[in-house]
């Protein structure tokens, strides 16, 4: 059996990522990923805010608000797959919407240290939701796809 998954591309270190939408906490968010709506999924944020860097079962997902470009990952499986050594990677992301500030250019960022360095230079705000999504990292570049994943059309 076979089952075909819209891949959303995002970006990680600078390079390409994609990864599928299965779960999201919210409704309107879930609707809108053609996901299913696991409210549950609010559970695994933590208590009080998560900074950059710590370990808990969520990660940040940078979501941009007025501007079309992919969203920034902070960790992949480094490699994809069973041999992962990445420690703090997780497919549970808090979403984090960021929005470019009037009279700002935007341009397409693709780290966490660029989102980061933005919000300093006073170019964007970053607003933490308590939206809880699901998304797996299935291929990178570079690393290549998840074993036994075959990809179609990666533009």
């Amino acid at each position: 059996m076979v089952a075909e998954i819209p891949l959303i591309a995002g970006w990680f270190e600078g390079q390409p990522v994609y990864y599928i939408t299965t779960d999201v906490s919210d409704p309107d968010a879930a609707r809108q990923a053609g996901a299913n709506y696991v409210p549950k999924l609010a559970n695994a944020l933590p208590a009080e805010p998560k900074t950059p860097g710590q370990r808990v079962a969520t990660d940040r997902i940078y979501g941009f608000t007025n501007f079309k470009q992919g969203s920034v990952l902070p960790s992949r499986p480094m490699p994809i797959g069973a041999s992962n050594t990445d420690q703090n990677y997780s497919p549970l992301w808090q979403v984090h919407k960021v929005s470019w500030l009037a009279g700002k250019t935007p341009r397409v960022l693709r780290s966490e240290e660029e989102v980061l360095q933005a919000q300093e230079q006073g170019e964007v705000t970053i607003s933490a939701t308590g939206i809880v999504a699901n998304c797996p990292v299935v291929s990178s570049t570079p690393g290549g796809p998840l074993p036994h994943v075959r990809l179609k059309n990666l533009k």
